[in-house]
């Protein structure tokens, strides 16, 4: 096989959209997203979309590609770009991916496994619980009945938690079971790139993200999301936060500090996932002429 996927993987701040360009450039290729939430159109301040400028320079697949009134979820995912990378790999050695969603990762790699049918009555019984008794009683039930998908899980997003509770108690497994039982063979070479950095500098480049969020005017576009809340696209970090401010039960900087603790947390759970993957060449964000360093390893 001579054709060969670059994925670029690490926690969300760390540099990779920089990186990614940087080495599509050198490939002389194009770049396609593993982001779950940069895919949807209607979404950009609050999920570090890439800018224009960013854009212009490399094209970029599955960026702003979908509707969030469409479902995508891995398997779309997996469809969507086996497919993109098929055609590229017409005319390109090379294709660069990057992301930080390891489960699209995932199902890119290795594919998906079926899930066997469950119960219809056991989802509408979850449902109606969660209806009644909030997020905090869902992510309880997750993290007492499946408490390794809890550990990786967004457990800010209800309808992923409400999937993986369903599993647990509609097949007595977790739903990691699940996932890539058997790994799909593919066409090409994969060669997976991790960055990383110190926890506490990173924490700070959240933590500015966010603050550059706000004067980019995040308050704004999730105002004109209102009425979409009950997407699944939009329980996400960056905008759920934002319900009891508009609610008016939540000061601006209450909301500002839920997303910056609530995005390391994302960042430790995405790094607690890619480092159990024993295939990642892992690399120090931070140093200086990391593409060379990189270029020279693999």
């Amino acid at each position: 096989m001579s054709k060969t996927v670059y994925i670029i993987v690490g926690p969300t701040a760390v540099g990779k959209t920089a990186l990614a360009i940087q080495l599509a450039k050198h490939l002389q290729t194009e770049i396609i997203s593993a982001d779950a939430r940069q895919c949807y159109k209607e979404l950009n301040i609050g999920v570090a979309r890439p800018s224009n400028e960013e854009l212009n320079q490399v094209p970029h697949h599955f960026i702003a590609s979908h509707s969030i009134q469409e479902t995508v979820n891995a398997s779309v995912f997996e469809h969507y770009v086996l497919t993109i990378s098929e055609k590229l790999f017409e005319t390109k050695e090379n294709i660069v991916m990057v992301g930080g969603t390891g489960l699209y990762i995932k199902a890119f790699c290795e594919g998906l496994d079926d899930i066997p049918a469950i119960a219809p009555t056991v989802r509408d019984r979850i449902i109606s619980a969660y209806e009644t008794n909030g997020l905090a009683w869902l992510q309880s039930q997750i993290a007492q009945k499946d408490p390794a998908y809890w550990e990786q899980s967004e457990q800010e997003n209800p309808q992923r938690l409400m999937r993986a509770l369903e599993v647990v108690e509609g097949l007595g497994q977790s739903i990691l079971a699940f996932q890539n039982q058997q790994k799909k063979q593919r066409s090409f070479n994969i060669v997976t790139i991790g960055l990383e950095m110190d926890r506490a500098l990173l924490n700070d480049r959240i933590n500015q993200r966010v603050e550059l969020m706000i004067s980019a005017g995040l308050e704004q576009e999730v105002n004109g999301l209102l009425p979409y809340f009950s997407l699944n696209a939009l329980q996400t970090v960056g905008y759920r936060e934002w319900l009891p401010y508009f609610n008016k039960e939540q000061s601006k900087k209450e909301v500002v500090a839920s997303i910056q603790q609530n995005t390391r947390h994302y960042a430790k759970r995405q790094m607690t996932w890619f480092k159990k993957d024993l295939s990642v060449q892992w690399f120090d964000a931070t140093s200086p002429d990391l593409l060379n360093a990189i270029i020279t390893k693999i």
